[in-house]
């Protein structure tokens, strides 16, 4: 074994090249979640095949987050709706490889088997939270209508809702629960998603973009809660965002996306601290620096990328 690598890991080699090799270290783990291995995911139309997600593999473990970073059409919303079967159905979409949650592949498994594991094992909280929420029903029906399907069990369901909305930091949960979503500010509106996506108890929460549309104060409230809560609930998270400047402080690990492929993935101090790939370095770059003069941000050079 090579001196660098550590004990029980081995060298993937390189897995992408654009401007320089990544190589990445399959680290022996012993809490493994999720386990993606060559997924791929393709569009079919008139005009030809488009490869959304072009063979990648990653892992989450318990109580872990994962930030899946990239700009806009990298493929990591596709990617996180292609583990529990919410893309379009074959031919329109074709899905493969294996994406294992305590060692069955979801990809298997039949749309009654996958209606019991979307919710209950695995929640989403989608992007933009005003096109989400169902503008005809009350927020507190529409969080009572996941605890109805998959928690039995509960025999108060209203007091489960007042529960949730309080745990999410709203205030006056009994009064805002027969709100409607007009009646709510966008902070609110994300904050009775996350609430949708805590009531079935699931152990993989996935926040697709969870502060688009928000301010800075707001953004970094949500932030805060679903550190909050994933301590609390001992909850994974897969983080998808394009937005480097959130995933300090949160992400235990990284995985970089650009045009359907992972070029970057490893430890978020490493990744954020040293970045090797030059699409990595580009996103990082482009964070606005606090005390510094620059008359322009800098921009992405897909042109250098491809050299």
């Amino acid at each position: 074994m090579d001196e660098g690598l550590i004990p029980g890991s081995r060298d993937l080699g390189p897995i992408f090249t654009l401007g320089c090799e990544l190589f990445l270290i399959n680290v022996v783990r012993d809490c493994m979640l999720l386990d993606v291995q060559d997924l791929k995911v393709s569009f079919h139309s008139r005009d030809g095949v488009n490869e959304a997600v072009k063979g990648i593999s990653f892992q989450l473990d318990e109580g872990k987050t994962l930030a899946i970073v990239g700009e806009s059409g990298s493929g990591k919303s596709v990617t996180s709706m292609a583990l529990t079967k919410l893309l379009p159905p074959e031919p329109q979409c074709r899905v493969s490889g294996k994406a294992s949650l305590d060692g069955e592949n979801l990809l298997d498994l039949s749309a009654s088997e996958m209606r019991a594991v979307r919710g209950k094992q695995i929640a989403y909280i989608f992007q933009e939270p005003s096109t989400s929420l169902n503008p005809y029903y009350t927020v507190g029906n529409q969080i009572a209508e996941a605890i109805k399907f998959h928690r039995k069990e509960v025999s108060d369901v209203w007091a489960e809702v007042v529960k949730l909305l309080d745990q999410v930091g709203i205030r006056d949960p009994e009064k805002r629960a027969v709100d409607y979503p007009h009646q709510m500010s966008g902070g609110m509106k994300q904050r009775v998603m996350i609430a949708i996506a805590l009531a079935c108890q699931p152990r993989i929460l996935v926040a697709d973009e969870p502060t688009t549309a928000l301010d800075v104060t707001i953004e970094a409230q949500i932030i805060n809660l679903l550190k909050d809560l994933r301590a609390r609930l001992n909850m994974s998270i897969i983080l998808i965002t394009h937005n480097f400047g959130i995933v300090d402080e949160f992400a235990d690990d990284i995985a970089v996306m650009f045009r359907g492929e992972i070029v970057e993935a490893g430890p978020a101090v490493s990744v954020l601290s040293n970045p090797q790939h030059p699409y990595t370095q580009a996103l990082i770059n482009c964070i606005p620096k606090l005390g510094t003069k620059q008359k322009r941000l800098p921009v992405v050079d897909y042109a250098e990328l491809e050299k």
